[in-house]
């Protein structure tokens, strides 16, 4: 007799084991009885493929409708993500990080691709409020109870795509990620408020060179603090003299350019910018020097004052009046 010929006596059977147990037990559950008679329907259509398993393994796996658990998950070193494979961040590296960042209570630190959540509740015990995004929903619910056994509850963890998510307030970026994933993220961590701080496990931000770099038995942390962007050509008012003009070369973080004091144009000298943080030097018409320390924004606004070589200061203020290109 073929495969396809035992089919029926089989469907047959069980179907008939189902009818009499719906008619006797009217108080069993619709979804029960749906379950029973698509079971039926499914051993019956079931196409020629040698002996069917036995009715009991097919009603069980049937009836089997509980969710799986992710109490019981452990993460395997080297297991596939959406867009990297797992490695975990030793501690000794996840607290460097976090020193270089200089994270204290008060700061908001989001970490990119959250795995097990060990550096967002590091952070979180530092007294920051940490938030962690993971694609990868066991990872997810791993982090949540990590944090639930470390005690800490400054700590959240979401589900999500980091190019789909907004950290934009946030006053630390964290990741360890491969380094074209740092480099599609560079534009959008550019764009956050200056002085914005990012501390990477590894790699590079491709020519966006680090800040800071710490190697550890073999491993690196990196730091970079993102920069103001003030490229572009600048009019300044110094409080008791006339208009100053200078024009701001930038690449990331490095800057150069000239001033004009009056009739006087020279190099910008000494000229220094972290994150918000900009200084540099200019010549006045006598060709003496003044430094110019102040802050400073993405929109184009600068502040501070200017200090000349006997040490007296007075205010300014600059507006950018023209944008020069992007780093």
């Amino acid at each position: 007799m073929t495969a396809a010929r035992r089919v029926r006596p089989v469907a047959s059977t069980l179907a008939e084991q189902c009818r009499p147990r719906i008619t006797w037990q009217r108080s069993l559950p619709a979804v029960g009885v749906a379950l029973l008679l698509g079971l039926a329907a499914a051993v019956q259509a079931a196409p020629p493929q040698g002996a069917l398993p036995a009715e009991p393994l097919l009603l069980a796996q049937a009836l089997n409708t509980t969710p799986p658990r992710t109490e019981s998950f452990e993460p395997q070193v080297g297991q596939a993500g959406k867009d990297v494979v797992w490695v975990p961040t030793p501690e000794v590296v996840v607290d460097s990080m976090l020193d270089m960042a200089k994270v204290k209570a008060g700061d908001f630190v989001v970490d990119l691709g959250a795995g097990d959540g060990r550096i967002a509740i590091a952070a979180a015990k530092r007294g920051a409020r940490a938030l962690g995004i993971e694609y990868n929903p066991n990872m997810v619910e791993l982090a949540r109870r990590n944090a639930r056994q470390a005690g800490v509850k400054n700590v959240e963890f979401r589900q999500g795509d980091i190019f789909q998510s907004d950290f934009s307030q946030a006053d630390v970026i964290t990741l360890y990620l491969l380094p074209t994933l740092n480099e599609r993220l560079r534009p959008i961590l550019l764009d956050m408020k200056p002085g914005t701080r990012v501390a990477s496990h590894q790699f590079t931000m491709g020519e966006w060179q680090a800040d800071q770099t710490t190697n550890l038995d073999g491993r690196q942390a990196l730091f970079w603090i993102v920069p103001a962007k003030v490229g572009g050509e600048w009019t300044a008012q110094v409080q008791g003299e006339g208009a100053v003009r200078f024009s701001i070369e930038q690449k990331y973080q490095k800057i150069s350019g000239e001033g004009a004091w009056g009739d006087r144009r020279g190099p910008l000298t000494e000229p220094q910018l972290s994150g918000g943080q900009i200084s540099f030097v200019v010549n006045d018409g006598g060709g003496k020097p003044q430094r110019f320390a102040g802050t400073v924004d993405h929109n184009g606004r600068m502040s501070g004052t200017v200090t000349d070589a006997q040490g007296r200061s007075r205010p300014f203020t600059a507006t950018r009046t023209k944008t020069g290109a992007p780093s």
